[in-house]
């Protein structure tokens, strides 16, 4: 990697499906970053065994070990710090982070959502979209802020939801989706045409008051 790519860290606590899309967009060229580490709040996350398969530094920093939020936050910082990473990136992991642990890394650190943002923060996305008759679904990328998935998002892209979807079909058909949208909102940070400054997202140096939306033919945002 050329000094020139983004130190990135990595944050996850599932399967580590978009941890291997990004992987891969930054091994094929695609990504002009450089994941410095991938961290886990549990163990046995198989995106662990993803990272090591890929070469890339893995740790563990168990939340079960701690006895609050904070204390947990706080070692996740100390862990990540090291790294000097210029973003980082929340792939699947599941834990509230706290305004201390936020605020430290304001406008640096990027999530994804499964669902058209602002509807439908937290979780079980696809069911509740399902119950509900939505006609759309899709996911978000979005600055993390204090509220819960309410940061600024930066680009979107939409599913229709089929008359036979079940909750499984609709997630595979979303995060089909997920991984070059999430690649994408990466690079443009690599490439310093997206950031977030106090409080307004800019694209280009213009302020960016829509979220970009993904083309899911062309998979390249409008």
């Amino acid at each position: 990697m050329s000094q020139k790519n983004l130190p990135v860290v990595v944050l996850v606590s599932g399967r580590g499906s978009n941890l291997q899309s990004i992987i891969d967009a930054m091994q094929d060229g695609r990504l002009d970053i450089d994941i410095q580490a991938v961290i886990s709040n549990r163990p046995r996350a198989a995106a662990l065994e993803k990272a090591r398969q890929a070469g890339l530094d893995t740790i563990t920093v168990d939340h079960t070990k701690f006895s609050s939020r904070e204390e947990f936050d706080q070692a996740l910082q100390e862990t990540i710090d090291p790294y000097q990473p210029g973003l980082i990136v929340l792939a699947g992991f599941m834990r509230i982070l706290t305004p201390g642990f936020v605020s430290h890394y304001h406008g640096h650190m990027l999530n994804i959502h499964p669902s058209l943002l602002p509807k439908y923060p937290g979780l079980e996305t696809h069911r509740r979209v399902l119950e509900n008759g939505e006609k759309k679904h899709g996911a978000s990328i979005h600055f993390v802020t204090n509220e819960l998935d309410g940061g600024p998002v930066v680009s979107q892209v939409e599913v229709d939801v089929l008359e036979n979807d079940t909750t499984d079909s609709l997630a595979a058909r979303v995060l089909e989706r997920e991984h070059p949208l999430y690649c994408q909102a990466i690079q443009w940070i690599a490439e310093e045409k997206l950031k977030l400054d106090n409080g307004q997202v800019l694209f280009n140096g213009k302020p960016l008051n829509q979220p970009r939306i993904m083309s899911t033919k062309q998979q390249s945002p409008t």
